[in-house]
């Protein structure tokens, strides 16, 4: 039972983590709402950790059942997925620094700030910035490798405590994002959103040539 703990608690740690990335996440979150409460960045953290442990639950429990009924394979599914984070990883670098979007959080601030915020929890912060097509194709995969004979106490555990490693970084980073935008100063904070969103970039194009590959190499096989 240890074993198998401890080897699906790697597996999906290792597995989720590089790709969900909590603090580049978080560092997209902090420039996308810059001028979040305390309070209000509590609420959001909260928000898009839930969201993010029920994607990831239901991607390791239902989404290669949901996938075989739509008929969409894992390799199309990576296509997607690292089109989108492609693009919204060049969309964050192209992003213009704050004093060109004034009017911007002007407008922003001039909404009521619980509807606005509460509106962005899921779309597009938890999917697809946190938790995107890219962590929802890895989990599928992983979920699709449960043990052959069949769910045991120590991989159920590992599944939960895996999750519950994964969540508690993407609350933890973006709660106390804030705290790490004053330690950095307003032009390093600058300085790592680049770097993080190409990052993201990065892994989008990673996963989409991961996807093209598996397809190609399935055309050469017929």
């Amino acid at each position: 039972m240890l074993k198998e703990f401890t080897q699906t608690l790697l597996l999906l740690v290792t597995g989720l983590f590089p790709i969900i990335n909590p603090p580049a996440s978080a560092m997209i979150v902090l420039s996308i709402v810059p001028n979040a409460t305390p309070a209000e960045r509590s609420e959001l953290a909260w928000r898009i950790t839930t969201n993010s442990l029920a994607i990831l639950l239901g991607s390791l429990l239902l989404g290669a059942y949901v996938l075989s009924f739509f008929g969409i394979s894992i390799p199309v599914l990576r296509v997607a997925g690292g089109i989108i984070i492609s693009m919204a990883g060049w969309n964050l670098l192209q992003k213009p620094d704050d004093d060109d979007t004034k009017d911007e959080t002007a407008e922003l601030q001039a909404q009521p700030r619980h509807g606005s915020l509460a509106a962005k929890a899921f779309y597009p912060l938890t999917l697809p910035l946190t938790v995107g097509p890219g962590s929802i194709a890895v989990a599928i995969a992983l979920g699709t490798g449960s043990p052959r004979e069949g769910l045991s106490l120590g991989h159920i555990a590992g599944v939960g405590a895996a999750l519950l490693v994964l969540c508690a970084s993407i609350y933890i980073c973006v709660r106390f994002a804030g705290d790490l935008e004053r330690l950095l100063g307003n032009i390093g904070t600058k300085i790592t959103m680049r770097l993080f969103a190409f990052v993201i970039f990065c892994i989008g194009v990673q996963l989409l040539w991961t996807g093209l590959s598996e397809l190609l190499d399935s055309l050469h096989f017929k």
